[in-house]
């Protein structure tokens, strides 16, 4: 029995002859006049980045993350930027150039989510938003009124991911844990962990 011949998604052949073919476009069209803007990229192109992109978005280091929409845009939006650097006489393989190229852009992204997320964690807490900080109005009855924002659990790891991202941060620095920069809620991360009873 003959063995199946494997479909891939993008075909790297027709791929890399299209960007050879818009890479001879883009020299015609630069050399007639350099103060041109480069010209479109072709259909199958942008196609095969939205294949590439939205593929490596489905792997399980990423697929799991609320702003994969925003990774498999980002992706994109660097393949376009990136399309004119791509130099088929060093390459023919435009497939993995252009994966790489995604791939460091959803990098980015979760850099860029995670920065949002300890702005957010620490606004929180610097602005007394927590439950700590609330005081009950005279109409509340003790019982009735929840005042939890929220649970030990959610404190413990919110105070949590604030804290490996500032030591993240410091390692990055090259400053020691004990310096400015190390975590600043340390404190109440302890009193978070542990059960109230």
């Amino acid at each position: 029995m003959a063995k199946k011949k494997s479909i891939h998604y993008v075909d790297n052949k027709k791929f890399h002859l299209e960007m050879v073919a818009y890479k001879t476009h883009v020299a015609e069209v630069a050399e007639k006049d350099p103060e041109a803007l480069v010209p479109i990229i072709p259909d199958y192109i942008g196609e095969c980045f939205m294949k590439i992109a939205e593929r490596l978005s489905l792997r399980p280091n990423f697929v799991n993350y609320a702003f994969r929409d925003e990774m498999i845009s980002d992706g994109i939006e660097n393949c376009v930027q990136a399309a004119h650097n791509f130099n088929p006489e060093k390459s023919s393989n435009p497939f993995s150039y252009f994966t790489q190229i995604i791939y460091f852009a959803f990098i980015r992204r979760i850099q860029k989510e995670k920065k949002q997320l300890y702005i957010k964690y620490k606004s929180i807490h610097n602005n007394g938003m927590l439950s700590d900080n609330t005081v009950l109005s005279d109409h509340d009855s003790e019982g009735a009124f929840n005042y939890e924002v929220l649970s030990e659990e959610q404190k413990a790891n919110m105070y949590k991911f604030v804290g490996d991202f500032e030591e993240a941060k410091a390692k990055k620095a090259k400053v020691k844990p004990g310096a400015t920069g190390a975590n600043t809620l340390v404190p109440y991360m302890v009193k978070a962990a542990t059960p109230t009873t």
